[in-house]
């Protein structure tokens, strides 16, 4: 087979356009052989990665000032995983989220991740469509990053990922929205200059408790087993709006807690159970001092005593004469 001219490191060739080979015939075959052989072709598809990139989604991860360092890890991570990314520096709490709208537009990206850190523990995130929507938040749970996981799973940088979605996307209207949502955020578009021409690994969104869970796993050659790479992180979903970041609401969750509500939940509980030592305490004491009470009398004390009768009170009501009254003065002097 004739050979191509093809680039260092055994890359595709220089042409765009698919090939075609010929056999060539040894000396030693016979006319009718050779004839045959010319007429066999053998057509070389063009190569994966010199292909047309017609989906051009560009998606902007950056986040508001605060965030800890384990947000600042996952913001890395999901970069690192997701080559059609884009960075940018950290916005001020100040300023209003439609403000991302124009980021956006200057970064030339049409998808957003934005993550918000407020009173530097709870992390919100917001994915969105700029700049028409629709737009979701999310309250982020149980982050853990690449570097913290330390899993033994890897996969090829900048490799397009399969997403895998629970049934239960398909059943409820908001998480079939979310899907698309999802599908488009972090799907990497096909050609992209970044990307590279194999599939490794996958994405996995899976519903358990009212939650949206996130892993990665890399597929294994040997027997397609999975193996969790990382990050992973759990989205606590708040509000779905029909703008971008903003806009009438398209669905509230109804059983999300704020992270203040649950906190403030817990001091209750952890006060009340306070509460209820204290009482516990007291009435303990309580008893304790009947018992001692109880012991201080002699039970056996009053066995023999018999009740005397009763004398009627006699009341003097008129006045001594005088004969007493001089009886009573004799006997005193006398004493």
């Amino acid at each position: 087979m004739s050979a191509f001219k093809r680039k260092r490191g055994g890359q595709a060739p220089l042409s765009k356009k698919a090939k075609k080979a010929k056999f060539v015939a040894d000396g030693g075959e016979s006319p009718d052989e050779i004839k045959q052989e010319k007429t066999d072709e053998i057509t070389v598809p063009a190569p994966v990665s010199m292909g047309k990139w017609t989906n051009k989604e560009r998606v902007l991860i950056f986040s508001s000032r605060g965030i800890n360092f384990r947000t600042r890890h996952l913001m890395q991570d999901l970069r690192t995983i997701m080559p059609h990314a884009k960075a940018d520096t950290k916005m001020d709490r100040k300023d209003k989220l439609f403000v991302i709208n124009e980021v956006c537009e200057m970064k030339n990206c049409n998808k957003c991740l934005f993550f918000e850190a407020k009173k530097k523990q709870d992390l919100y995130m917001w994915i969105a469509n700029s700049p028409h929507g629709p737009s979701a938040k999310f309250l982020v749970q149980n982050v853990h990053t690449l570097a913290e996981l330390k899993m033994t799973g890897n996969c090829l940088k900048g490799s397009r990922p399969l997403l895998s979605f629970d049934p239960k996307f398909d059943k409820e209207p908001h998480y079939a929205l979310l899907k698309e949502l999802f599908t488009q955020t972090f799907a990497t578009p096909r050609y992209h200059p970044k990307s590279q021409p194999f599939v490794d690994h996958v994405f996995t969104f899976t519903i358990a408790e009212n939650r949206i869970w996130f892993r990665n796993y890399q597929i294994m050659e040997e027997d397609a087993s999975l193996v969790e790479i990382g990050p992973r992180f759990v989205l606590n979903l708040i509000k779905i709006f029909q703008g971008s970041f903003g806009g009438p609401t398209l669905y509230e969750n109804p059983g999300f807690q704020s992270p203040n509500m649950h906190r403030r939940g817990l001091r209750l509980a952890a006060a009340a159970r306070v509460r209820e030592k204290q009482m516990v305490k007291e009435l303990q004491k309580m008893k304790r001092a009947d018992a001692k009470e109880d012991v201080s009398g002699d039970i056996t004390a009053d066995v023999f005593l018999t009740p005397a009768d009763e004398k009627p009170l006699h009341i003097q009501t008129e006045a001594p004469d005088g004969s007493t009254t001089a009886m009573i003065q004799c006997r005193l002097q006398k004493m």
